[in-house]
């Protein structure tokens, strides 16, 4: 009897198990989506405080039991490796529930579009191509993404860091949403990171909680692997690569978990030209009649919707694929400035930004003194400037400001070497510097002033790793 009893309880289990491989983390679906991170990185902000696409999961809160996740991730793995384990398996849950599928339906559609502009960037710079995924962590694919920090576009660049690494910021065009310019510098960046630290998981560890971050936990864990230094990592960023490892999963098994692709709601197919003219993105749409709506998500970094080039530095436009019965119409709209006077005269433009020929141009102040009432945002939009430049600016490290006090509120000239261009500024010495226990080539640029790869041609190193006592060459601007 008492076997034959032993015999019906397994039976029973087995087939409660067989029954729903997942019923033991449904309560924890509902109890962890829509829990927002709220750690902050010193270099580069995430999306999550955004798109909530990282809430925060208790340690060991999930079983991960169930071993055709392990099997399906292994069968993905490329260079970055895709370990399982509970923290995995609780965003996989996350990502792949009924409320959650709806979003990742849309995402699927938008990478139609993103993920061959990151392929092509990442193979470029020679690093994995699956870090494309990050982006859907970063920005759920939205090149308009801003999170409350100021960190912007599809790749999540807090300003300092963008302009470290080469993307260029002022009153018509913020390259940190432009998909092609940020992914490169994505790529730069982690790059660097994985040079420094020589693993992938750690290298994207690095991108939400900054280099000196990871440093400081490899020196606490006695390790370099990701998951031995994770307990002293930022808790958004323990969280950070099991979201990214989980996306990976859910990108590439989405149908077993009936999530259907939606379509994407801009043209996936397009033609790209150089414009050396100003010529307003609405002139655009009107002249292919094109929603505006595409043409503004496909350039979504003309701050003014204006693309401002000239002959000197034509900008890039990119435009659905169109008949070639549109081309002759399109050209003289992209060589008639006249067509786009209407979008420019509407524009607040920095007082020192060139101006157009035939067009006069409403010089605004340079500063502007705080009323009682005025925030930094509606300062921002009075002046046409973005609440992160006048930040920039003014040397200001939070979001308040006080009525009385005189802020810049567009850029200061190019004569000004403080704010001109690496480019521009004449090179007066060269100093040396000796490395440092913990120091990255890119702590060290951005402490300098510098660049990274300026560092390496000049100190003609190969693969970019330093040592403690190496001594650097830095030029000193």
């Amino acid at each position: 009897m008492k076997k034959l009893s032993t015999c019906i309880i397994c039976i029973f289990l087995i087939h409660f198990v067989k029954a729903d491989p997942l019923s033991h983390t449904k309560k924890n679906k509902a109890d962890s989506d829509g829990v927002t991170a709220n750690t902050e990185s010193p270099q580069i902000r995430k999306a999550a405080d955004t798109t909530n696409f990282v809430p925060i999961v208790n340690d060991g809160a999930t079983s991960y039991q169930n071993m055709v996740f392990k099997h399906r991730l292994d069968s993905v793995q490329k260079e970055v490796q895709l370990d399982y384990n509970q923290y995995v398996q609780s965003y996989i849950d996350i990502y792949t529930a009924p409320q959650r599928r709806e979003s990742m339906a849309r995402i699927l559609g938008l990478t139609k579009y993103y993920f061959p502009i990151y392929e092509k960037a990442f193979h470029d710079a020679g690093i994995p191509e699956e870090i494309k995924y990050l982006s859907i962590v970063e920005s759920a694919l939205d090149p308009n993404a801003v999170s409350r920090v100021g960190a912007t576009g599809p790749w999540q660049f807090m300003f300092a860091t963008a302009k470290l690494y080469g993307l260029n910021i002022d009153n018509y065009v913020d390259e940190r949403k432009d998909p092609i310019q940020a992914t490169y510098a994505a790529a730069a960046y982690i790059k660097d990171a994985y040079q420094d630290f020589g693993d992938w998981l750690v290298a994207i560890a690095s991108y939400n909680c900054g280099k000196g971050a990871i440093t400081r936990a490899i020196a606490k864990a006695g390790a370099s692997d990701f998951w031995s230094i994770r307990q002293y990592l930022p808790a958004e960023t323990r969280n950070y690569v099991p979201a990214y490892i989980a996306v990976t999963y859910v990108i590439n098994y989405y149908a077993k978990h009936n999530i259907i692709p939606s379509t994407c709601d801009f043209s996936v197919k397009t033609d790209t030209l150089l414009v050396n003219n100003y010529v307003g993105l609405a002139d655009i749409s009107r002249v292919l009649n094109v929603d505006m709506h595409q043409i503004a998500m496909l350039n979504p970094q003309y701050k003014k919707q204006i693309v401002n080039g000239t002959a000197a530095a034509p900008k890039r436009l990119v435009i659905p694929q169109i008949n070639k019965s549109q081309f002759a119409s399109l050209y003289e709209t992209l060589n008639n400035p006249g067509n786009a006077s209407h979008s420019f005269e509407a524009v607040r433009a920095s007082y020192n930004e060139a101006p157009l020929a035939k067009h006069k141009q409403k010089e605004l102040p340079a500063f502007h003194k705080v009323k009682k009432g005025e925030s930094l945002a509606s300062i921002a939009d009075k002046f046409g400037c973005e609440v992160q430049d006048i930040k920039v600016w003014n040397k200001l490290h939070t979001l308040k400001v006080k009525p009385g006090v005189e802020l810049r509120v567009s850029a200061p000239s190019s004569s000004d070497e403080k704010y001109s261009q690496p480019k521009a500024r004449e090179v007066k010495s060269v100093m040396t510097y000796k490395v440092k226990s913990g120091d990255t080539l890119s702590q060290i640029a951005e402490k300098f002033d510098d660049n990274v790869e300026h560092i390496k041609t000049v100190n003609k190193l190969k693969k970019g790793i330093i040592q403690p006592g190496m001594v650097l060459k830095i030029n000193r601007g």
